[in-house]
């Protein structure tokens, strides 16, 4: 932006949302739960994914009460498909926290919510944003890259909240959030689509000529995709995921269960980090999902 914290065109842009924003059922919703279980989704999950799961899940989890009382088994089984499985068991430790310290109900207060297991900044300012519409800043790496943008330059972590933050104003945070939040899923993008970009004359980068390199590659918080998956670790555990979903497995069928077989050092080393994660239990020589 030209002029930091001003924002000449944030009437066009709130009204290209309401045109172009995509119809996703979590934008509907101002229940907490619901927006701290599809945040945690959205996390290296692709939207598409998510809009399929959310709604099964929330029927089999529909309050912090009901997860805290299933086990971790029951939330990862649950998640299966949505990867990284780790957010499921850091999600039931979460429910658990809600219950215990909260009585069940998630929290508005930052501090109580970023004291949650596995919440981070964006997390808690997305539910504070998203479920109780208060006047909060989020910044994701879609909201990161197009402040660098707007900036023409790289932003640390507290440049890119404090920049976010000014852009707030009083009552509007929901759609302002959601409406930059689609700019950068839909056209600033890693490649962006300046043309059809409703605020492009206000965009420092653009203005500049789009010298290289891209403010945004530099950026904190702004992703560059994940490493490939093919024949990779994570690949191995998820195999494994969907083999304990059925029934426990023996060590000694480690191997063959995480699609490497002749290679049970890898299987073991890989194991005992799921351990480590609370992905799984050993009892014995088998392991199971937790109890």
């Amino acid at each position: 932006m030209t002029v930091k914290g001003q924002c000449a065109d944030r009437q066009t842009l709130t009204e290209w949302f309401e045109l172009h924003g995509r119809d996703l059922p979590w934008r509907h919703s101002r229940d907490p739960w619901t927006i701290l279980i599809s945040e945690t989704m959205l996390q290296q999950t692709q939207v598409v994914r998510v809009v399929e799961r959310l709604g099964p899940f929330m029927e089999r989890f529909p309050s912090p009460e009901a997860m805290a009382a299933a086990s971790a088994g029951d939330v990862i089984t649950e998640w299966s498909g949505l990867g990284y499985n780790r957010r499921a068991v850091a999600l039931h430790r979460t429910a658990q926290a809600i219950y215990e310290l909260h009585g069940g109900v998630v929290p508005s207060a930052l501090a109580d919510l970023l004291a949650l297991p596995g919440v981070g900044p964006y997390t808690a300012r997305a539910v504070r944003v998203f479920a109780f519409e208060l006047d909060d800043a989020v910044v994701d790496t879609n909201i990161g890259r197009v402040l660098a943008r707007w900036e023409n330059r790289s932003l640390k972590p507290a440049e890119a909240q404090d920049f976010a933050n000014s852009l707030v104003r009083r009552g509007g945070a929901w759609i302002w959030n959601q409406s930059i939040m689609e700019l950068g899923a839909l056209l600033c993008r890693p490649q962006p689509h300046c043309a059809a970009c409703p605020v492009s004359r206000d965009c420092g980068w653009f203005l500049a000529g789009q010298p290289t390199p891209d403010p945004a590659s530099r950026t904190a918080g702004v992703t560059t995709g994940q490493s490939r998956f093919e024949g990779s670790d994570r690949q191995g555990r998820g195999r494994l995921m969907r083999h304990l979903a059925r029934q426990d497995v023996d060590e000694a069928n480690l191997d063959d269960a995480m699609g490497w077989p002749g290679d049970p050092a890898r299987a073991d080393r890989v194991v005992q980090g799921m351990v480590t994660d609370g992905l799984v239990e050993r009892l014995g020589t088998s392991y199971r999902l937790p109890a």
